[in-house]
């Protein structure tokens, strides 16, 4: 499902979340004008499990190769090593948030971080959602590692960090709707869900991806778990405040 957009209007302009946005696509943009796609940006600035446990530590991937022989062109599986961390490792763990590995990657998350990234910054702050944002993403890269420790292949993207937003959201606008739709042909229509019953469909999604593929995957499902409960966590103990019971007003659909 892609949400469209939600009930819940902000009352404030979403500067955090703007700058957010503005700071992937630069990060993104500077990967795709690399002269390797990114690739080595991707290796020094993405968190590698191996390197979070020992900074030392050689990480080598597997790839497959296109090569040109004299019958054609073949795949050959290659042994790679990463370029060296241009970072303490430990850094790796916000750096790898702000990057992505295409444009469906990209474009899917500052969606999602659009659609509800402005009310979560709107009932916590902007210095209390940039606290939310960077320490769910942290959170999220911390349970990745815990699933992987032994990884070689960097991680990257801002989904944990989102996971984290959309966790809090579920936990202070339980009373929202989401406008959303399939994207299947024969499907192609809009629907409307309660916010947590989206988000919960979601949140299934990634622990039965995640248990269902351990650690042989090109997705950290984990770090979407762990950053959506640290969220719901967080949004939990601001909801007992003040600030986690400012007014709503919903807009029609």
């Amino acid at each position: 499902m892609i949400p469209l957009r939600d009930s819940i209007p902000s009352h404030t302009t979403p500067f955090v979340n703007y700058a957010v946005i503005a700071i992937c696509a630069l990060a993104f943009l500077a990967q795709l004008t690399s002269a390797d796609q990114g690739s080595t940006i991707v290796e020094q600035y993405g968190m590698v499990p191996m390197r979070l446990g020992d900074a030392t530590a050689t990480p080598l991937i597997e790839q497959n190769v296109p090569v040109q022989t004299a019958s054609g062109i073949r795949v050959q599986t290659v042994t790679h090593e990463l370029a060296p961390a241009a970072i303490a490792p430990w850094m790796t763990l916000i750096t790898c948030m702000f990057l992505h590995g295409g444009w469906m990657h990209f474009l899917g998350n500052m969606w999602f971080l659009y659609v509800f990234g402005d009310n979560v910054e709107d009932r916590l702050g902007h210095i209390g959602y940039v606290l939310l944002y960077v320490g769910t993403g942290v959170a999220a890269s911390m349970a990745h590692y815990f699933s992987s420790p032994e990884s070689p292949v960097p991680t990257i993207g801002a989904s944990g960090a989102i996971a984290g937003v959309m966790g809090a959201y579920a936990w202070l606008y339980p009373h929202a709707k989401v406008q959303a739709i399939l994207p299947i042909p024969i499907l192609l229509t809009t629907f409307v869900l309660p916010a947590p019953a989206f988000l919960g469909i979601w949140f299934a999604m990634q622990m039965y991806n995640g248990v269902a593929s351990g650690a042989s995957t090109g997705v950290a499902w984990w770090a979407h778990i762990g950053g959506f409960v640290a969220g719901a966590a967080i949004a939990l103990v601001i909801g007992r405040s003040p600030l986690g019971h400012k007014a709503v007003v919903e807009r029609r659909f």
